[in-house]
């Protein structure tokens, strides 16, 4: 079951990437005016797709099968065994954390993500324990999404991915770099689909808890999507962003304030 769940989301992956490549492709072909009727959000242009995708994942495919396999798995799955599952996925994601962390100039950051892959792969066991975590290595998993934003590369285009939900142009990139670094790139095929699958189940379950969030949001695809960009920045950023002003709303409220003064005056 969470074998076919997990590779059918993948080719969904794959052909709703090459749907939406053509569309932006096609996109250029069409008029001026067409375009600029479709757009309400120019990091989302391909919304009429991206919503009817958002609509089918979110209210059917998560509410009767991603939702109910997770909680069945988190149910009926001891804990140790699912953390030591989860450990041992997230175990092998630390090589590339490690090269991309080099590629931002964030050399603790790589000696810390090296030191925890040595020892968690050794003393814990292939990385079901987390031994590292004792010395306060803490994990940081680094993408090279956020290497390409570092280097001022922008997210591209949102996408709303069939089964895993909200990514970008940036964000598909940076994954299909990311799975050709070692050891992902030597593993076999089921073996990496049971790790795609763990991850999976374990981040829909973590997701419970803001789940109400969405549910209890106005427009809940404009609140992922929103959400999505705030993280994305969050990470790029590693948790400092930068402040963005908006000047054109400095200058109305600044031209509001000198309206009002004038009425006073008058």
């Amino acid at each position: 079951m969470l074998l076919s769940l997990t590779f059918s989301a993948l080719m969904m992956r794959i052909v709703t990437c090459a749907f939406v490549l053509s569309s932006v492709l096609l996109s250029g072909c069409s008029s001026t005016n067409n375009s600029q009727a479709s757009l309400s959000d120019p990091k989302d242009p391909l919304e009429s797709i991206n919503r009817p995708i958002w609509t089918l994942s979110w209210d059917y495919a998560d509410k009767y099968v991603l939702k109910p396999t997770s909680q069945a798995y988190v149910n009926n799955v001891n804990s140790e065994v699912r953390t030591g599952l989860y450990n041992i996925a997230l175990n092998l994601n630390e090589p590339s954390a490690v090269v991309n962390s080099l590629l931002q100039g964030e050399f603790s950051d790589a000696a810390k993500s090296t030191g925890r892959f040595l020892l968690n792969s050794t003393i814990g066991l292939f990385g079901i324990f987390d031994p590292a975590s004792d010395f306060e290595w803490t994990r940081k998993h680094e993408e090279f999404g956020e290497v390409l934003g570092k280097y001022g590369v922008g997210d591209g285009a949102y996408l709303v991915v069939p089964g895993l939900g909200p990514s970008s142009i940036r964000e598909e990139v940076g994954d299909y770099v990311d799975k050709y670094y070692w050891p992902l790139a030597i593993i076999d095929f089921w073996p990496n689909l049971l790790r795609i699958g763990v991850i999976g189940l374990e981040q829909r379950a973590a997701l419970a808890e803001q789940e109400q969030l969405i549910t209890d949001s106005f427009d809940s695809y404009e609140f992922v999507k929103n959400a999505y960009f705030q993280n994305m920045r969050y990470k790029v950023y590693d948790g400092n962003p930068p402040i963005e002003v908006n000047e054109n709303a400095d200058d109305e409220l600044e031209a509001y304030m000198d309206e009002f003064d004038e009425d006073e005056i008058d």
